[in-house]
């Protein structure tokens, strides 16, 4: 009876990375840090793979890598304002280390976005003038977050009533109707 919410909430999920205007190409991704604080960060949606994992790309020196390292727990949330619907993910992350998925991911960034990973001192670090950053020729810091989905919240909120599911991932996933 979930299984038409489920496949939609997947479709969505795939037009973010397809779409450049979808409301779920931008997500707030969710880690908890050193402090045992939770840290909050907007990231953009590249890959939807086929066994349902997601992922998107960062500078290896940010605090999310080392927040990751320390414990892979992670959460997504999407909002897609239109449709009123909300997609709540939770997961384990992990840095992507095989190279040459890396490679082809790499290739794939347009030139003019791949200065993003290319600066000379790392994403957080203080900064007295922002004209003055300077970028590294040749050398980057590219890096792949894979988050593994264990549990799905999909939220619709209309009238009369709001509609809430939670799919949970065993060996295979199932989904329960929740209050909303």
């Amino acid at each position: 009876m979930t299984d038409s919410f489920w496949n939609e909430l997947h479709e969505e999920l795939k037009k973010g990375v397809d779409e450049k205007g979808h409301p779920f190409r931008f997500g707030t991704f969710a880690t908890v840090g050193v402090d045992k604080l939770p840290r909050l960060r907007t990231v953009v949606l590249r890959h939807v793979f086929e066994n349902g994992h997601l992922c998107f790309y960062t500078d290896k020196r940010s605090k999310k890598v080392m927040h990751i390292t320390e414990n892979p727990n992670v959460s997504l949330l999407f909002y897609h304002p239109e449709k009123l619907l909300q997609v709540k993910i939770e997961g384990l992350a992990s840095v992507v280390t095989d190279e040459s998925k890396l490679q082809t991911m790499w290739k794939e960034i347009p030139e003019s976005n791949k200065k993003d990973y290319t600066t000379e001192t790392a994403p957080g670090s203080t900064l007295k003038n922002p004209d003055n950053l300077e970028y590294l020729t040749g050398d980057h810091f590219f890096c792949m977050i894979e988050i593994e989905p264990f549990r799905i919240e999909y939220l619709r909120l209309k009238r009369p009533h709001h509609l809430r599911i939670a799919y949970a991932k065993e060996d295979d996933w199932k989904g329960e109707f929740l209050v909303p």
